[in-house]
Order: structure tokens, then C-alpha cells, then sequence
């Protein structure tokens, strides 16, 4: 999902961990892991200049092929799997899974250069050999998610999956445990939460606001300039393209979440042959640019808190301009906590924002309006430091750098400051809540940044490929229903095929839906493709 400063998590974490174990915060810490190297020269330890087999076959008869321009070291590495490494702060994903590191180029128009560490996760399917499909790929959304981190999260809901699939993550060029990217530091974070307002009110905030912007964008190029012109996702889909040779696999399955159905969808509009059974949940919409995209999460945004606040008995248009009010009372004075810290407004919106990715995260909200209410923002700044990656120590993970990073890349449309005042009426008229904080950021999101975004945003079309299945829900938050449908039409006819799940939240495979697991599963483990079309509601059998 993107842009958005505060829309930066990749949602099903937070949309699955939150409705799964009713507790707030963030599992994905994105400290740094020991698992992956950062950006060597050459050709890095992993790479062979002798050919080695992968380390699983490919099922039936055949190869796998690769890509012919890459040099024989990246295709023929050979993946050392072992028990995963406890990360900083964290803990082991358990026995059943094994950890990897892949090397890919940093520039594939010089593949013999410097090369990039992708980190890999992996458990094996359970179920007979015969029975195997191969290897599905997971990404869950961000940009920015750690799939190393999610994947063992995820994966008591992949069992099925699993016992016809090895089940495989990684973390993308520059995030978490793979060659990465940070821009600050956790003080400076901490610093501009207090002080930079996201809905700057006169010229002295709006002056805070984008040089807070730029200052980010020098500290990534600080920090990894040679990577920032490579983090897009159509490198990323080529990655996807190289593990695939290596797993053995002739052709990529996948199941992408948010993000993931862009980088799914990229991957089959440059592999439409080596495409295999792909679902994209949750679609980005493949025609929208910087503003259409935060215009879509706006009308989104708005559409998930009126459904909140209609199943809490309250009128839509009444509680939002309640909500917008106590949002103004909140900028004019932040909320005491427990903790010391002040609630901001930029920090209240953020807190009611992960809400919405769930429905069953809504009580929360309830609880957190009430306290905010009396005076009180520990709710809703709890809430806050789940969405911004903050942990009790205050330390900060890094999803929201890569997801900046990889999003600037990928979009050459980047508006104004003026242009994005012009945006605001807009906005402000689709949504008194988040009109405000989605408007200034199709302009702050890539201020100044320090490279220039692709000369085209990575094409979908992808008519020679088979049946991919797009996922939509009609009460997606992050990335509304209405792209889903894009999405479909945009892979080609007889390519795209819409399931709709008729529900709230951003994804809807284990979201309550068993005829959308279903089908899915269908799909995923014995080819059948539903008709285009086909509609789930979440609580039909």
C-alpha cells in the first residue's frame, strides 16, 4: 500500500496480528538480523562459480529455467539453509523452520558488479513428495514487510497450504534482514513524531513539514545511496524471478498481500511464461499515481470509519465531524499519557488509522475515543507506537524507510507543495478525518528525494500468462475494493479473475470468509479457477 507516511506497516500484519491475539503491537521489530550480509563487491560468499544443483528439484519433468543474462555464480548458487538465528530483541521462528541468503544484482544491467543479500525463510511442505507442487512465495504488503519476520507469524493459517507447498519469504532489497536501509535514528524519529505536524496549519508548520521531508531523504542517501536508484519493485520482481530458478522451480507461485499483488502483478507483466498459480489480496490499483493513490486511501479511510461507526449505532457524518473536532482539540493541546509522551494529533490519527485495518479491532477504537474523550491519549499513542514500528524501548524498525524508499522509486509523479494545497478541498470534502493528512502527503511523502522515480511505474498486463486470482473486499481501508477490479482488467482478459469478498479489512484470505479460503485453497492446491465474478460474504459457510 502506498504512499503514506503514517500508511506504512505492512497491513496484514497488523490487520491478522490484531484480530488473532488481541493484543496491540508490532511482531515485525525490523532490527537488523544477523542473517543477511549488507551489499558486498563483487559477487558475495553465497555465489559459486561452479554449477550446483538447486537444492529442491522441481516437481515432474522439466527444468527450471533462469534468466539467461545473469552469470552462472547467481544461477547456480546454491541455497545453504539452516535454523534460523534469533534476531536482536526477538526470538527464533521455531524447529520446522530454515533461513537462507540469496544473491542478486544490484543492477541487473550489470550483473557481473555488485551484488545485494535477499534473506529467506522457509519451512517444508509436510504432505507426500508426490503430492508437491513446489514452493509458494509469500509477500505481505509494506512495502517494507518483513516476510522472514511474518511468514512463521502467518503460517498456522497456511497449513493446508503447506502440505502440498514448501512455505518461502523473504524480506525485499533494502528491508529488515536483507541488504537494508535506515535513514534515521531512533532519537530523530522520536523527535520529528513530537514536533512535525502531518496537517501543518499555517506557513511556519508547513515550513517544519517539508524540510522534516527533505532532511529524510538526505539521511537514506547517507545511509545507502549506491541502493536507492535499485530498491523498485520491478528489480524486486526479477529477484522473485532468480529464487524462483533456485528453489527449482519452473514456475512462481505466490500469494501476494497489499504491496505483494503489485510486486505479483509486476512479476507476471515481465514472466507472463513462468507464471504459475498467483492470488493478489488486497489490490493496489495499478492506474492510480502519487495523489490518486492517496485520494483512493482517503475515500477508503472514510469508508472503513463510517462502518465503524454505523455498527456503534452513531450517523457516519456526524461522528466523523466529532472525530474532527477532537483531532482539533488535540492539535491545539496534545493528550497527556502514561508513559510521559504527549499525544499529537499526527500521533491520534495514526492510532485510529490501525484500527480500521480490522474489524475486529474496532472495540479498541471505541476504548481509545472514550479515553481521548476524558483527556487521556495512552490508548490511542499505544496504538500509535504499533502502527510507527516503536517498541517499549523506544527502539524503531525500518519498515517505514524501505517502504518510503521503494515507493519513491517506483513513482516518477511526485506533486508539489503547491499542487498538494490545491488537493486539499478535496480531500478535506471526501473526509474531515483523514482528508488533511493524505493531502499534504502527496507532496511530503517524496519531497526533494534524492533520486529521480522510474521514467514509468511498472505495467501489469500480462496476457500470455494463466489465470491470476485477484482478491478485493468491499470495506478495504488501505487499498479499496475498487482497484481489485482494476487490477483484474488490467492483467488481460482471461488473465485477471476477480474473487469478491464482501466484508471489512485490508485482506481477505483467513479474515472470516470460508468460502473465500476456499476457493483460494482451490485454486492454490489443485488449479481450479473460480468464475470472474464469483462474490464471498464473511460469514457464509
Amino acid at each position: 500500500m502506498k504512499p503514506g507516511r503514517l500508511l506504512r506497516a505492512a497491513a496484514l500484519l497488523l490487520a491478522s496480528f490484531l484480530a488473532a491475539t488481541a493484543t496491540l503491537g508490532c511482531t515485525a521489530e525490523g532490527r537488523p538480523d544477523a542473517m543477511a550480509p549488507p551489499p558486498t563487491g563483487g559477487d558475495g560468499p553465497s555465489a559459486s562459480d561452479s554449477p550446483s544443483p538447486p537444492t529442491t528439484p522441481p516437481p515432474g519433468p522439466g527444468a527450471a529455467k533462469g534468466d539467461p543474462a545473469l552469470p552462472r555464480k547467481l544461477t547456480a548458487q546454491r541455497l545453504d539453509w539452516k535454523p534460523c538465528k534469533t534476531r536482536p530483541g526477538g526470538s527464533a521462528p521455531g524447529a520446522a523452520w530454515r533461513c537462507a541468503t540469496l544473491r542478486v544484482p544490484l543492477d541487473y544491467a550489470e550483473p557481473r558488479a555488485e551484488t545485494l543479500a535477499v534473506a529467506l525463510i522457509k519451512a517444508a511442505a509436510t504432505g507426500p513428495e508426490d503430492r508437491r507442487v513446489g514452493s509458494l512465495l509469500f509477500n505481505f504488503g509494506g512495502p517494507g514487510g518483513s516476510g522472514v519476520d511474518m511468514l512463521p507469524v502467518f503460517a498456522p493459517g497456511y497449513e493446508r497450504l503447506r502440505e502440498r507447498y514448501d512455505l518461502v519469504s523473504f524480506d525485499p532489497r533494502g528491508v529488515a534482514g536483507s541488504s537494508g536501509i535506515r535513514c534515521r535514528d531512533d532519537r530523530r524519529i522520536a523527535t520529528a513524531e513530537a514536533r512535525v505536524d502531518l496537517t501543518p496549519d499555517d506557513e511556519a508548520e508547513e515550513k517544519a513539514y517539508f524540510e522534516d521531508a527533505a532532511d529524510f531523504g538526505r539521511g537514506c542517501a547517507e545511509d545507502a545511496a549506491g541502493l536507492l536508484p535499485h530498491l523498485g519493485t520491478a528489480q524486486a520482481a526479477r529477484d522473485l524471478d532468480l529464487l524462483r530458478h533456485i528453489l527449482g522451480d519452473r514456475a512462481l507461485h505466490y500469494f501476494g498481500i497489499s504491496y505483494g499483488t503489485q510486486l505479483g502483478a509486476a512479476y507476471a507483466h515481465q514472466f507472463p511464461d513462468r507464471a504459475g498459480r498467483l492470488v493478489l489480496d488486497a489490490a493496489v490499483d495499478p492506474e492510480a499515481d502519487m495523489a490518486g493513490h492517496a485520494r483512493n486511501q482517503t475515500i477508503g479511510f472514510q469508508r472503513a470509519l463510517e462502518n465503524y461507526l454505523r455498527n456503534e449505532g452513531r450517523d457516519p457524518r456526524q461522528g466523523s465531524r466529532e472525530i474532527a473536532a477532537l483531532l482539533a482539540r488535540i492539535d491545539a493541546e496534545p493528550l497527556p499519557t502514561a508513559s510521559g509522551r504527549k499525544l499529537t494529533e499526527s500521533l491520534a490519527l495514526t492510532g485510529i488509522i490501525t484500527t480500521l485495518y480490522s474489524e475486529l479491532s474496532w472495540p479498541r477504537l471505541t476504548e481509545a475515543l472514550d479515553q481521548a474523550e476524558k483527556g487521556s491519549g495512552t490508548a490511542l499513542l499505544r496504538l500509535a507506537d504499533s502502527y510507527n514500528d516503536r517498541d517499549g524501548k523506544g527502539r524503531y524498525g525500518t519498515q517505514g524507510h524501505a517502504q518510503r524508499a521503494i515507493s519513491c522509486a517506483d513513482d516518477p509523479g511526485r506533486p508539489t507543495p503547491e499542487e498538494a494545497r490545491k488537493l486539499l478541498p478535496e480531500f478535506r470534502s471526501i473526509s474531515p478525518v483523514f482528508g488533511g493528512l493524505l493531502g499534504w502527503d502527496t507532496a511530503g511523502w517524496c519531497h526533494e528525494w534524492p533520486v529521480d522515480g522510474v521514467a514509468e511505474p511498472p505495467g501489469v498486463e500480462a496476457k500470455d500468462a494463466p489465470p491470476v486470482l485477484v482478491v478485493g473486499t468491499t470495506g478495504d481501508p488501505a487499498t479499496p475494493y475498487e482497484g481489485a477490479r482494476r487490477l483484474a482488467d488490467g492483467l488481460g482478459e482471461g488473465v485477471g479473475v476477480l474473487l469478491t469478498h464482501r466484508g471489512e479489512g485490508h485482506g481477505a484470505y483467513g479474515s472470516g470468509s470460508g468460502c473465500v479460503d476456499r476457493i483460494v485453497d482451490a485454486y492454490l492446491l489443485d488449479g481450479t479457477v473460480p468464475e470472474d465474478g464469483k462474490e464471498c460474504a464473511p460469514d457464509k459457510g
